[in-house]
């Protein structure tokens, strides 16, 4: 497991490329924000296909970007300590390959769980009231203002929210630690327990399993991290079936 005790630059290439680029774009994002009042999370961050703020490349883009410096640090935290054993264990290119198929997993399911929870909000309004969300609910929100019809205030918001962080990506990390590692001793924070790596993953996709159904609404993309583990896990299996070796 080389890197551990030798700090960041003793991280593999693709871990220590990730953090950075990820640091960057947040010093970025603060700095445009500060300098030209420019939000680059609403620029590349990713939106629903069809808000007129969608383009192809936030489905790549929106993975580097944070909403602020502690979501950043866990991700990156989670990257550094279980990343790096997953790289010096499959190497930079399967590393990457596996990184990359989960984020975009990730957003694959995440805009599907959108596009279902937009198709129940059209049904419930009339063409005209989707209509005056297509056309004016971005520059509305843009102006702070939001439409008083809850279900015209719920479907301006999906359409008009960029959705930003590696976490899905990240929890694909998390996965393909327990499944390689099922019996390394993890030592939780709160409360500072010993666990098992395999438990401790089963445990989180519970978690996170239960709020995607009992918060649909949340700020955070429980779908997504779902996302994550779904499309490691099998990229996991394929490489088994496929590969001689995969640890």
């Amino acid at each position: 497991m080389n890197g551990y005790g030798r700090g960041f630059f003793g991280l593999p290439p693709v871990v220590k490329n990730i953090i950075m680029i990820n640091v960057l774009l947040l010093l970025a994002y603060y700095a445009v924000k500060s300098v030209f009042s420019i939000d680059l999370n609403s620029i590349l961050g990713l939106y629903f296909p069809k808000s007129e703020s969608f383009k192809p490349v936030q489905i790549l883009t929106h993975m580097f970007m944070h909403g602020g410096i502690w979501h950043l640090f866990f991700n990156m935290y989670a990257l550094y300590i279980f990343g790096q054993v997953l790289e010096n264990v499959w190497g930079p290119k399967r590393f990457l390959i596996f990184y990359m198929v989960c984020g975009l997993g990730a957003a694959l399911v995440h805009e599907s769980v959108i596009a279902f929870e937009y198709s129940k909000l059209i049904n419930a309004i009339n063409p005209d009231q989707l209509q005056l969300v297509l056309n004016e609910g971005a520059a509305y929100l843009n102006e702070g203002k939001v439409f008083t019809n809850p279900t015209m205030q719920n479907l301006q918001l999906l359409l008009n929210t960029p959705t930003v962080g590696a976490s899905g990506a990240i929890f694909g990390v998390l996965l393909a630690f327990g499944v390689l590692f099922p019996n390394t001793q993890l030592m939780l924070l709160i409360p500072p327990i010993p666990i098992k790596a395999k438990y401790f993953v089963l445990g989180y996709g519970a978690i996170e399993l239960y709020l995607a159904f009992t918060q649909p609404g949340s700020n955070i993309a429980h779908a997504a991290h779902l996302g994550g583990m779904l499309f490691g896990y099998i990229l996991i299996r394929y490489w088994r079936k496929t590969t001689k070796t995969l640890f």
